[in-house]
């Protein structure tokens, strides 16, 4: 039965739309016969009636019989009369023997009807009553076959005139389905091919009104997505890629090093903290670039104390403020602060900036926070040689170092601000470098809760 079944919707609403009309088209053909039928029957009826009335019209009653008069013979005509009394046949026309016992059957009874089918005749007996007494039986007869004739032609007409109706349908149907299915084809095929070779392309028929303007935003709003899901992908790893690189290598050459000579328990112990030291920076990296793409799907979700998330990324950051000198502080706000994203997000938003601000400050790193009515603001500033004025902008792409960084102020492969801005606007936040008289000024900006 499967190999039965019809794929196509096309096909099956054009055998639907057959299907209904060949039912409407037979019944409407059945009625239309049955009701010729019974108006040619009831037309023949009323024509006997009437000659059998008109015929007992010209009978002339005598004292006890009917005297016929002056009838024109109707043996060869349409029309058949037969008058009978009292057991006698006073008239009768020429012809079938059948039609003739039929109509002698009918003498002395009541008016009625009588359909001989062998001859095609229907016959009408009327008793003839003359004031009070009945003196006879009149019986007119009419020939079924101008109506046979007529009943007979209607049905082949009707018939042929509805395997013509069914057949225009069918082409007018097929062609109407053919023209209101093209372009939903043509917009299938479109899709399927850009969503393959050409994302940046769409229907773009305007506001829908529609079925199919309705579709195509349908399909525009599929490939919007398909989209973006395929460019967070791209850059998800690319950036994992790129984020990677520098600390697997760093674990690599030290590693390397480590196993090139015997020596001291000492440079082990050294060595394997500068590795354990970048392990643990690809598996923060790892962390935020998963955290940032679950953000930007809407899979991240929550909220925290900005104070709290401030502090946290502080605490990551004391080892290699200690190292350096610098003095890393978080000030309290006045009041509670939440922001709109979970804490682990917040604090890996936060944590690059202060790194940064330790890498290049000389003794002392501030974090303060001020609260808005949409957002939450961090300030990070250091008093390190600043950032240029052309540069707010351009050391927040991958892989571009300051002017402070060349000038051997700081180490680093100028990736944790790409990767903080990047953070914030997956959470609807950012990131920017703003201009400052002494030092770099930070803005960190985070949604309110």
């Amino acid at each position: 039965m499967s190999g039965l079944r019809v794929r196509s919707v096309r096909t099956r609403l054009l055998l639907a739309v057959l299907g209904a009309v060949v039912l409407a088209v037979a019944a409407m053909t059945a009625g239309f016969n049955l009701l010729l039928a019974r108006s040619l029957s009831h037309n023949a009826s009323d024509l006997a009636r009437t000659r059998a009335t008109a015929q007992l019209t010209a009978l002339q009653p005598t004292a006890n019989t009917i005297d016929p008069g002056d009838i024109p013979d109707q043996a060869g005509g349409e029309s058949q009369f037969w008058v009978f009394s009292r057991g006698k046949t006073l008239r009768a026309p020429r012809g079938s023997k059948a039609v003739a016992d039929a109509a002698r059957s009918l003498a002395g009874g009541g008016s009625r009807f009588l359909d001989v089918s062998d001859a095609d005749v229907r016959l009408y007996a009327m008793p003839a009553v003359f004031e009070g007494k009945r003196l006879g039986t009149v019986v007119a007869g009419v020939s079924l076959a101008p109506y046979e004739q007529t009943r007979r032609t209607a049905l082949i007409g009707s018939l042929a005139l509805a395997l013509l109706l069914a057949l225009v349908v069918a082409l007018a149907a097929r062609w109407v389905l053919a023209a209101a299915f093209r372009p939903v084809e043509r917009m299938t095929h479109e899709a399927a091919d850009w969503s393959e070779h050409q994302l940046d392309r769409r229907f773009e028929l305007g506001e829908p009104h529609d079925e199919l303007t309705r579709l195509a935003a349908t399909l525009d709003s599929l490939l919007n997505r398909i989209a973006a899901s395929l460019r967070r992908e791209q850059r998800f790893s690319a950036e994992l890629s790129h984020e990677l690189r520098t600390p697997v290598a760093r674990i690599a050459a030290e590693a390397d090093l480590a196993l090139r000579r015997e020596r001291s328990a000492s440079d082990y112990r050294a060595a394997l903290e500068v590795v354990l030291r970048n392990a643990k920076e690809v598996a923060s990296t790892i962390e935020a670039l998963v955290s940032a793409a679950q953000q930007e799907a809407g899979l991240a979700h929550g909220t925290a104390d900005a104070y709290e998330a401030a502090a946290k990324a502080a605490e990551l950051c004391d080892h290699a403020a200690a190292e350096r000198g610098v003095s890393l502080a978080v000030e309290r706000p006045r009041s509670p602060l939440r922001v709109g994203v979970d804490r682990e997000l917040a604090v890996r938003t936060l944590q690059p900036v202060v790194e940064n601000a330790i890498r290049y400050g000389h003794r002392r790193v501030r974090v303060s926070l001020d609260g808005g009515s949409k957002r939450v603001t961090f300030l990070i500033e250091d008093d390190g040689p600043g950032v240029a004025g052309s540069e707010h902008e351009r050391i927040f792409e991958a892989g571009v170092r300051g002017a402070a960084a060349r000038n051997g102020a700081g180490d680093g492969a100028g990736l944790g601000l790409p990767l903080a801005r990047r953070l914030a606007r997956a959470a609807a936040g950012d990131v920017e470098s703003l201009p400052s008289a002494s030092g770099a000024r930070f803005a960190v900006s985070l949604p309110t809760a």
